[in-house]
Parts: structure tokens; C-alpha cells; sequence
């Protein structure tokens, strides 16, 4: 689990294309502090597992549904990437709870400045707009984002300059691809909510006052 505060930002050094995985050699400083094989570290937005590590970068083995998922499987040697270790149990959670499990990928509409302010907008799918609210959470590339506004299919982010720095945001453009997580919490309520075919009933307004509520 994760918190969408980016600890920092690493580079690609290699991309070793194996068939139907591919291995990521990451240049890192900060998350290399106390790791062990089997940690797990979100790369721009994606859960990864450290398979080999030394004193100045880290290793993992990005398999097929990831590569075709995200876009880490467009990644190449040079490449920048966020970073964030996994939450341990005195960790501040300054974001919210980021799973690394990718729901697609985004198209940036635009990225335009009115004047200290940076507005960041990105088209997204119908199926995953209905887990987005203003002034909730979402994830992009790893980065936990308040959204600002929503329009059709456009969500917007106000983003401040702390984030545009401590990120990969400062390089990004229009027509970029990024990895979209919606809130988990969203989904959950959903499930809920959602009457399963031969299964429990789910929740709605009716089965709470059912229930006494």
C-alpha cells in the first residue's frame, strides 16, 4: 500500500525485453535506503517487486499484464519515473491509499498555467468516471491528485509547484499517457452497493431502512 507521495524521481537505465516480461533497471537514490529483495515499489503508479538491487539502482521483473496495462511498458532507457516505497506502520499518509493496481491509462488533454496556478486535465474513460468526484482523490503515475473539476470526460487537477518539482509532472505534455488509479475506497462502495446475481442482496436505501437503519 501506498500513499501517493512521490519519495522521488528515478531514471530507466535498461529495459530488457524478455517475450512476455520485461526487466527494469531503475537509477534511485532515496528508496534504495533500507530495501530488501521483495520489497515492492510503485513506478509511476504501478506495484513492482524488487527482484536484485545495488549500492546505486534497482531491478524488477515487469510482467505481461503490466505491459499491457500501463505504461510502464512503454518505457525506455533515460526514461523518468516516480517513486514511493510501501507504507510502513509509522509512516505519515499525507495522500490517500494507493493499491499500485493500474484501473487504465490516460490521455492528457492539456496542461496550461493561469498565473501561479497549473491546471492539469485528462481525458477518461466512462467506465472510470463514475469513480471520480470534485475534491476527491485519484492517482496518477503514482502521484496523489485532488480533483478540481470535473467536465464530459475531462477531469481537471489544480496542481501545486511543490508536486510539479518532486515529480515527473514538470516533463509532461499534452497527448502523454499516464496510469490512472481511482480510489479504492470508490470501488469498494460499489461492490457494495451492487447487487451480485445469486448472491447477497447488497446495500441500497431500501435493504438499510430493512435492516433499521
Amino acid at each position: 500500500m501506498f500513499t501517493g507521495i512521490v519519495e522521488e524521481i528515478g531514471r530507466v537505465r535498461s529495459v530488457s525485453n524478455m517475450g512476455d516480461k520485461a526487466c527494469l533497471k531503475i537509477k534511485a537514490e532515496r528508496v534504495l535506503e533500507g530495501l530488501r529483495l521483495g520489497d515492492s515499489i510503485n513506478i509511476d503508479g504501478v506495484c513492482q517487486t524488487v527482484t536484485s538491487f545495488d549500492s546505486e539502482t534497482f531491478s524488477v521483473d515487469t510482467l505481461e499484464q503490466s505491459l499491457k496495462k500501463t505504461t510502464l511498458g512503454n518505457l525506455k532507457s533515460g526514461d523518468l519515473v516516480n517513486l514511493e516505497r510501501a507504507l510502513t506502520p509509522d509512516t505519515r499518509m499525507g495522500g490517500h491509499i494507493v493499491l499500485g493496481h493500474v484501473s487504465c491509462t490516460v490521455r492528457i488533454h492539456e496542461i496550461r498555467t493561469a498565473g501561479n496556478n497549473v491546471y492539469l486535465a485528462v481525458e477518461v474513460p466512462q467506465e472510470q468516471l463514475k469513480y471520480c468526484v470534485p475534491e476527491g482523490a485519484i492517482a496518477l503515475d503514482g502521484i496523489s491528485l485532488t480533483i478540481a473539476g470535473i467536465s464530459e470526460n475531462l477531469v481537471t487537477m489544480n496542481i501545486i509547484p511543490a508536486t510539479l518539482k518532486a515529480t515527473s509532472l514538470g516533463c509532461k505534455k499534452s497527448g502523454d499517457q499516464m496510469n490512472l488509479e481511482t480510489d479504492i475506497i470508490s470501488r469498494y462502495v460499489e461492490g457494495l452497493l451492487t447487487s451480485a446475481k445469486g448472491k447477497s442482496p447488497g446495500l441500497s436505501f431500501e435493504r438499510l431502512k430493512e435492516l433499521g437503519y
